[in-house]
């Protein structure tokens, strides 16, 4: 075989020209497109070797030298591709990261969509411009009524993201510890698998992204019946307590008609033991295996719940230290991660993981059956994932174990939460790096959060996010575009719309309802998302979504619905 196949160029066929000098073993269906002899059935094609390649250590990039048709190298540093793998030795020199670089001419006009480190912030958008965008993880190119697709596959051991430019395409492979490089040692690192296809005849592009997920994660861990309930956090914002949690619970139980799907009800933040330095933060609580006074109980509290017809759920957020921490066992200070009185918890230390092996430990104990944990991304980083631009993280420091990468302590994180639930807990990744928990977690928490305040915030976060990121619903994990904030602050004709959307999306749908704003016309409508909700439905579709960040126009359940997000 020889180092690239080439594929001939079709004017006719926009697929040929996408896949041009990126791939060789096209599809049968493709290949017939451009008269050529194609792959075997249910083969995917691989992305070519590249034309260039460079890693990073220190302040400087440096381009290796191709040593054979899959090794690149310079001095004692090697990358190797090897069907579709990364891999990278350095066993002498700091890594911080490995970037590929292959020569291709997109066509003028041509449509990029990129996905979002964490969750996205309302910002995901089909752009027509590509230059200087990092897309995460994955990029749909789209022309001519024809889409390609280039991704990693999930669950990677490098923080992974993919640029344009009117003649290229790069994949760069992000291997820092903390804001340092790695140091790998003797280790051998499997960065990452690429993986790539194409659209396939009177396939649209949602459809292509959908099935290219499926490639992207093999295995998914999948919730057994369609997930859905209530959750407090949008009306009463972490200033819950046990009776609320109860009363509420009555109230919206008397609006489920499934028995055999029975709904969640979540306690949000707020129900665990305070920090004295930061009393009555809900998004800061130091010890989440002892509730706070206003709980007491959270034992009781579940089997209140479970003897309601819902089943139990809590918020945690898993790297918060305790006001007197060891300083041994705490993160290194970093900008948005040097509040003393919120000292963050280094992953990488056993003595930490295995805490929170003993929250769940705890949870099994009370008879929970979904936890919901969140922040972990910002309490690694110091930074949101819009902030994270030029760098993932501040430079100049590491973790106590700077032999692994930041996404090889994620996916130990990941893990060591995923033993805890074990099989009778479901998770609910909030704040997670969304690729690296596909597989791990059942569910995520797709985008930033929407308001039981804001109109302008829920139908930014989450009208954006859900439609940008459904194609990833039960191929990645069930993707939870949050909460209808359900409260007197928002009108019920801009709220309903929200419900509807939820509820006919086949994703699953929380409703945080604040009980002055349930009157029976919203009590007939949550009954009906309910019932809705908890049955397998088709996925929903955005219509419009490639001129309309905040797509009007749905396909829900076979028909076509617009909606009002004015």
């Amino acid at each position: 075989m020889e180092r690239r196949h080439f594929l001939k160029l079709s004017s006719a066929t926009a697929v040929g020209i996408f896949f041009h000098r990126l791939t060789y073993g096209l599809p049968a269906q493709g290949a017939a497109l451009l008269g050529q002899a194609g792959a075997l059935p249910g083969q995917s094609p691989e992305m070519a070797p590249p034309d260039e390649v460079w890693v990073e250590s220190g302040e400087d990039w440096f381009r290796l030298e191709a040593r054979n048709a899959t090794s690149f190298g310079i001095r004692d540093v090697e990358v190797m591709i090897k069907s579709g793998g990364v891999y990278v030795q350095s066993p002498s020199k700091e890594l911080n990261g490995v970037r590929l670089k292959w020569n291709h001419h997109f066509p003028p006009g041509t449509l990029f969509l990129g996905d979002a480190f964490e969750r996205s912030y309302g910002d995901l958008e089909w752009k027509h411009e590509p230059r200087g965008v990092k897309n995460p993880w994955y990029v749909v190119a789209y022309s001519d009524h024809a889409s390609a697709c280039f991704g990693v596959k999930t669950g990677a051991s490098s923080i992974c993201w993919w640029e344009l430019g009117q003649d290229h395409l790069e994949l760069t492979l992000d291997a820092r510890s903390g804001g340092n490089g790695v140091m790998l040692g003797d280790r051998t690192l499997h960065m990452a698998d690429m993986v790539t296809t194409h659209s396939h005849e009177g396939e649209n592009a949602f459809a292509t992204l959908h099935r290219f997920c499926g490639i992207m994660c093999e295995h998914p861990r999948l919730p057994k019946k369609p997930i859905y309930g209530i959750n407090d956090w949008y009306f009463a914002y972490g200033n819950n307590n046990y009776d609320l949690i109860k009363n509420t619970t009555a109230m919206m139980a008397e609006l489920v008609t499934s028995s055999d799907n029975r709904p969640f009800s979540v306690v949000d933040a707020g129900w665990g033991q305070y920090s004295p330095l930061d009393m009555g933060d809900g998004g800061w609580n130091e010890d989440f295996s002892k509730p706070n006074d206003k709980f007491k109980d959270m034992h009781k509290l579940g089997n209140d719940i479970k003897a309601l017809g819902m089943r139990p759920g809590l918020w945690i957020r898993p790297l918060c230290g305790r006001h007197d921490e060891k300083a041994s066992l705490i993160a290194p200070a970093i900008p948005g991660r040097d509040d003393p009185k919120n000292p963050v918890l280094d992953p990488t230390i056993p003595e930490n993981l295995a805490r929170i092996k003993v929250y769940f430990d705890t949870y099994h104990s009370w008879g929970y059956e979904l936890v919901k944990h969140d922040y972990t991304t910002y309490d690694i980083f110091g930074r949101w994932g819009f902030q994270m631009l030029k760098d993932l993280t501040s430079s100049g420091w590491h973790f106590y174990d700077q032999r692994k990468t930041n996404a090889e302590i994620i996916n130990t994180l990941y893990q060591t939460i995923r033993a805890g639930a074990g099989d009778s807990i479901y998770v609910i990744g909030c704040n997670t790096m969304s690729h690296l928990s596909a597989g791990v977690f059942e569910m995520c928490r797709i985008g930033d959060d929407t308001s039981g305040k804001e109109w302008d915030r829920t139908r930014k976060m989450g009208v954006n996010t859900l439609a940008f990121r459904l194609p990833q619903h039960n191929k990645f994990y069930a993707a939870d575009g949050d909460c209808v904030g359900l409260t007197t602050d928002i009108s019920w004709s801009r709220n309903k719309q929200w419900l509807q959307l939820l509820a006919g999306s086949g994703a699953p749908l929380f409703i945080s309802a604040q009980p002055e704003a349930m009157g029976t016309e919203q009590k007939a409508a949550v009954k009906q998302a309910f019932a809705q909700a908890a049955q397998v439905q088709q996925i929903g579709e955005p219509l419009d979504w490639m001129g309309n960040p905040q797509p009007r126009k749905w396909k829900l359940n076979g028909s076509i619905v617009e909606f009002d997000w004015s």
